[in-house]
């Protein structure tokens, strides 16, 4: 009787059904998929290793680059090999405990990949604001300061939804329509009142990377203001150059990650099935795209990755 009653309070398990809708489509969706995250995996450790080994880009922004390299790898590898599970081996089953598990480390490593570009709208805005303090300012430990930053924030943010998670009863409802599992997903399911869940999911969203965004764009538009008054054309080129590339991520990275989140809470009218596609490329595309574009609009760094595989080929 106890056994049945935990049955019914937590379930064992839940089964992620994939993308409802276009179960037939499983297949072919997986082939931009998996090629993604090979992209995705591949990008981000080839500009790890570069930075890494190369002395000469252990400067502030090349280091926050490599943490916004190890929380995309994070972020897509948390959910995306599950996803392709779902897709190619109808794999849907998943654990209560790993599902929160998963949801854990899906919002922690978004939370920190905010933090992190936050971060690096601050160290351009020294740059080009302030180029004369660059060096003092933002100095290895303060870098390192910053890493454990987005890290002690991510985990004190969401680590209460564990417990918000715990709290609920689930009556048996464990068909969870979704690729993987994640915050208001699971708590949809439950058959109890959520509202504290909705509520906390909603501010946080806006304390954490809302906050995130808006101090983004107020650093940006400090920039701009002091790129314009540059005497030199040539000065102001080069600037807004280093600027587009973390502009161009910051775009991908919100744009899809607030649609999924307020759909949630208010797009009662976004077909379902669109909705999950748009929070599978919340979780890939940022990812795959982040080390191309920092690769090509970075000089210093495309031709170190240029010399590390022209090393390779001669080994070869």
């Amino acid at each position: 009787m106890s056994a049945l009653n935990q049955t019914s309070f937590h379930p064992a398990s839940f089964f992620l059904t994939g993308i409802p809708g276009m179960e037939e489509l499983h297949i072919w969706i997986s082939i931009p998929f998996s090629l993604m995250y090979i992209v995705t995996l591949f990008g981000n450790f080839t500009l790890l290793f570069v930075i890494v080994t190369e002395r000469s880009l252990h400067e502030p922004m090349y280091l926050l680059l490599a943490m916004l390299a190890v929380s995309d790898l994070i972020l897509s590898s948390s959910t995306v090999p599950k996803t392709l599970s779902i897709f190619w081996a109808r794999s849907k089953e998943i654990s209560f405990d790993a599902c929160l598990t998963q949801m854990l480390f899906t919002h922690i490593s978004f939370i920190a990949e905010s933090t992190i570009l936050l971060a690096m709208a601050y160290d351009r805005y020294i740059a080009i604001c302030d180029p004369l303090r660059y060096t003092t300012v933002l100095t290895h430990s303060v870098i390192a300061k910053i890493g454990l930053a987005a890290l002690a924030r991510s985990f004190c943010v969401m680590f209460p939804t564990l417990f918000l998670l715990w709290r609920l009863p689930y009556c048996g409802h464990n068909i969870m329509p979704h690729t993987y599992c994640e915050h208001m997903g699971i708590a949809r399911l439950a058959c109890a009142d959520i509202a504290v869940n909705i509520w906390y999911g909603f501010t946080t969203t806006l304390l954490s990377p809302g906050l995130d965004v808006v101090l983004i764009v107020v650093s940006y538009v400090l920039i701009l203001r002091a790129v314009f008054r540059l005497p030199s054309k040539d000065a102001r080129l080069k600037a807004i150059g280093t600027c587009s590339s973390h502009i161009c991520v910051i775009v991908m990275f919100y744009v899809p990650a607030f649609f999924t989140f307020f759909t949630h809470r208010f797009g009662h009218n976004v077909p379902h099935n669109v909705h999950i596609l748009l929070a599978n490329l919340y979780v890939l595309l940022p990812p795959m795209l982040n080390p191309i574009v920092y690769a090509v609009k970075t000089k210093l760094i495309w031709e170190k990755v240029v010399r590390m595989f022209s090393k390779v080929g001669q080994w070869c």
